[in-house]
């Protein structure tokens, strides 16, 4: 090897050094910089006839796209996961723990105790007094915790809001990026910095919707949601939020975008296409798609369940019981029995119970008062079904008989063994088939709602809707009367003024008398109640069935099970983002150990070759000297 070839080697081998020396100085420089991915050089060999010697050609960054996709799903999960339990952590400080002060569960109980007080000394003051204090804490409790609720679905519109302005200005940054990409005069070091600005990017809007990334050879990405809803390509696809204002518990979402009553969250793609994004279930992660859900789903179930609280405490106080009256089809040889109930009473909501036997099977029947024909086994097995059973109050007596007759009709149609009709205004007729014994009807009770505090049996109106009106369960309006009970109900003003309303039934009646404490605390202890409708219609909600107190433990029991999931699923999911951001740490991180061995060997190597060039240079001059 000559003296060129050797100096052409080692002038090669410094600039290589130089270019190594100055990218292992930017790799320790950025060591702590987020999302700075580590570069080596890429040298090549070149061969010639008379030398060998190395170049470098731009600098290898380190990426791998499939953890990159892996880690951009693990971030929309992770961020779809923690913000449902950040408001779920909320929530459970608000509800409280089961049996602890102030918790649904203790106030209950503390009503019950309230009311045997009475039972046992109906003629105290003080005794009435705490009762009716313990039914205002009741209803100001369930008012409280209905606002919260409301107060963080109106949270979540604004974040909602904040999350578009944010998605849209980083889908512009991309674009931009992309665009920057195509200019092929860039420098190595300007490319790379991009790229890393790049995966940055594409990691926040994962972290706010669920993403797919196309990492393309030119350095460009293409984004679409995970089902197929493109973002970002030939074109930046434009989200947007209308608020729908403040929110209340009748404030829901409905699949038909004009009658929906939250904030609308669309998507406009580049050729004009506008999406509603919650309607087409387009959210499938992200902190968005959390949101989203918070909004319409678990709030509003959180919400749906202390409106059946609030309505079972009303109707317990409030429900008339009215046993029918034995009855028979008159005909000696098929003598069917059976009973005549009073529907006399009976307002929007009201409901019949009635049981019968088919062939030794029990069933149990509940009509309610609507005219929503609905006709369904609820939770509890018993069969639902919606018959106008009232008529119009302003009909004329003969009308009123037409209409309780079409009432009966209508029911009687939907049961083969068992003959209903009706025998006036205001009567339903309810039969067996007599001598062929395949049915026997067992009870029948029609439960309306008491219309007085006094003179109108032992139930009566403790709990009330706004403006102190009546509480039917009335399923007719729109919303049903149900809907964000829990945010109306309080105690009757005339309780309230008078608390000897608690036990003097009747006017002038004796303060001693317990009839009506007895009657209540039974209700509250017998008195049966099933949420959520056909289960078949709302399979992803809970079922409550049972008693009151079952009900409100059932409640406590399913949020408490509900957040201690999510916080659960947050933290696994945090931890595999954790662990997949460790490994990326391992093939993308600087390590200033590693980084400072190789600086030290590329101080060395440039020594070397620096050496050799001072060896020619001497030999070279030797060599011209003597010439």
């Amino acid at each position: 090897m000559g003296l060129t070839t050797s100096l052409t080697n080692a002038v090669s081998g410094l600039r290589v050094n130089q270019d190594s020396l100055a990218l292992v100085s930017k790799n320790i420089a950025n060591s702590g910089t987020p999302g700075y991915h580590r570069q080596s050089l890429n040298v090549v060999d070149y061969n010639t006839q008379s030398s060998t010697y190395a170049r470098s050609i731009g600098a290898n960054r380190a990426f791998n796209s499939s953890l990159q996709t892996y880690y951009n799903r693990q971030v929309s999960d992770t961020a779809n996961s923690s913000i449902q339990a950040s408001y779920l952590d909320r929530m459970q400080g608000f509800l409280g723990k089961p049996g602890s002060t102030g918790s649904l569960d203790t106030l209950f109980s503390d009503l019950q105790n309230a009311l045997q007080g009475i039972a046992t000394s109906p003629d105290d003051y003080t005794s009435r007094s705490n009762a009716v204090a313990s039914a205002q804490t009741m209803a100001e409790t369930l008012n409280r915790l209905s606002s919260t609720i409301q107060g963080m679905r109106q949270e979540t519109e604004g974040q909602i809001a904040a999350d578009v302005h944010n998605i849209n200005g980083m889908l512009n940054s991309l674009a931009e990026v992309n665009n920057r990409m195509l200019d092929l005069g860039m420098t190595d070091s300007a490319r790379a910095s991009l790229l890393d600005q790049r995966d940055r990017l594409v990691g926040s809007v994962a972290e706010l919707i669920d993403v797919r990334a196309d990492y393309r050879g030119d350095g460009t990405v293409a984004l679409m949601t995970r089902s197929g809803v493109g973002l970002l390509d030939n074109g930046v696809s434009t989200f947007k939020f209308e608020s729908a204002g403040s929110l209340s518990a009748n404030s829901v979402f409905d699949p038909l975008s004009s009658e929906t009553k939250v904030g609308k969250l669309t998507l406009t793609t580049p050729s004009g296409l506008t999406i509603d994004l919650v309607t087409q279930g387009v959210l499938q992660g992200g902190e968005l798609g959390g949101l989203v859900t918070l909004r319409d789903k678990t709030l509003v179930e959180a919400q749906d369940q202390l409106d059946e609280i609030a309505s079972g405490l009303a109707l317990a106080f409030s429900t008339v019981k009215n046993p029918g009256v034995a009855a028979s089809d008159g005909v000696p040889v098929t003598p069917a029995t059976g009973f005549d109930l009073d529907l006399s009473n009976l307002r929007p909501g009201n409901d019949l119970l009635f049981s019968y036997s088919e062939n030794g099977v029990s069933r149990q029947v509940r009509v309610v008062n609507s005219t929503d024909p609905v006709d369904y086994l609820d939770a509890s097995g018993q069969r639902v079904i919606g018959i106008d059973l009232s008529g119009e109050e302003s009909l004329p007596p003969g009308d009123k008989t037409a209409a309780a007759a079409a009432a009966a009709a209508a029911l009687n149609a939907k049961f083969s063994g068992l003959t209903i009709s009706s025998t006036g205004a205001g009567n339903l007729r309810i039969l067996d088939d007599g001598a062929v014994g395949n049915t026997d009807v067992q009870s029948a009770t029609v439960r309306s709602t008491s219309t007085g505090l006094q003179g109108a049996g032992l139930a009566f109106n403790l709990f009330v809707d706004q403006g102190n009106a009546a509480y039917t369960n009335d399923l007719d309006g729109d919303p049903p009367q149900k809907q964000g009970f829990a945010a109306r109900i309080s105690v009757n003003s005339a309780v309230v003024a008078n608390n000897k309303l608690m036990v003097q039934h009747e006017v002038g009646g004796t303060l001693g008398d317990a009839d009506r404490a007895n009657y209540v605390i039974d209700q509250l202890a017998n008195m049966s109640f099933t949420s959520g409708g056909n289960p078949a219609a709302n399979a992803d909600k809970f079922q409550l069935t049972g008693k009151l107190g079952e009900v409100i433990g059932q409640v406590i029991g399913f949020q408490g099970s509900t957040i201690n999931a999510a916080l659960t699923k947050a933290d696994d999911r945090q931890l595999t983002l954790d662990t997949i951001s460790d490994q990326m740490q391992t093939e993308y991180g600087v390590n200033l150990d590693e980084e400072m061995a190789r600086l030290m060997e590329l101080q060395n190597a440039y020594s070397a070759n620096a050496r050799v060039v001072s060896v020619v240079k001497e030999l070279l001059d030797a060599l011209l000297g003597a010439v």
